[in-house]
C-alpha cells in the first residue's frame, strides 16, 4: 500500500466513523468544537490554555468553543481551588451520557451499508478490530457500556438546562 491510498482509507475510515457517531444533533455542533469535547472528555477538570496545547487550536478558537459548549450545557466549568483566577472544564454529565451511547454503538450497521454483501462486510468488521488492536494503544474509556437510555445533544437552538428555547451570541 502506496500512502495515498493509506490516507483514501484513512479519510473513508474517518467518514465512516463520524456517521457512526453522529446524528441530526451533534451535526450540529462544529468539527472544532466535536474536538473540544472529545479533549475535555478525556481530561476532566482542564483549561482552555491545556486544551490548546493538546488540540493545536488558537486560544480564540478554544474559547469560543467552550464559550458555545457551555452555552449548550455541553461542559460543566467550576473555579480551580489552586488558583482562584482559571477556570477548570469538564463534560456535563448530559454530554458523558450522549459520548458514552455513541461510543458504545457497534460498526456492524455502517460498515454493512458501506459493504453491501454480508460475509464482505463481516470480515471487514474483523480486519478493522485486528487493525485497532495492532495500531490503537489501549483505551478504556473508549470501552466505558453505555447507559440504559441514550442521552440527546441538544439542538442548537434549545437550552440544555430546561430543553426550552436558547440563544446564540
Amino acid at each position: 500500500m502506496d500512502g495515498v491510498r493509506l490516507l483514501r482509507l484513512g479519510k473513508r475510515l474517518t467518514e465512516l466513523g463520524r456517521e457512526m457517531v453522529t446524528d441530526h444533533a451533534s451535526a450540529t455542533l462544529s468539527p472544532g468544537e466535536i474536538a473540544v469535547i472529545s479533549d475535555v472528555y478525556r481530561h476532566p477538570d482542564t483549561s482552555v490554555q491545556d486544551i490548546r496545547v493538546r488540540t493545536g487550536f488558537a486560544q480564540s478558537h478554544v474559547s469560543t468553543s467552550v464559550a458555545r459548549l457551555r452555552e449548550r450545557g455541553l461542559l460543566d466549568a467550576a473555579t480551580d481551588p489552586a488558583d482562584g483566577r482559571r477556570t477548570l472544564l469538564r463534560a456535563s454529565e448530559l454530554a458523558r451520557g450522549y459520548i458514552r451511547a455513541r461510543v458504545a454503538r457497534p460498526a456492524e450497521p455502517v460498515i454493512a451499508r458501506a459493504v453491501p454483501d454480508p460475509e464482505q462486510a463481516r470480515r471487514v468488521a474483523e480486519l478493522l478490530d485486528e487493525l485497532a488492536a495492532l495500531l490503537l494503544p489501549p483505551d478504556t474509556e473508549a470501552r466505558t457500556p453505555a447507559p440504559d437510555t441514550e442521552a440527546r445533544m441538544p439542538a442548537p437552538d434549545t437550552d440544555a438546562r430546561t430543553g426550552g428555547p436558547g440563544h446564540r451570541r
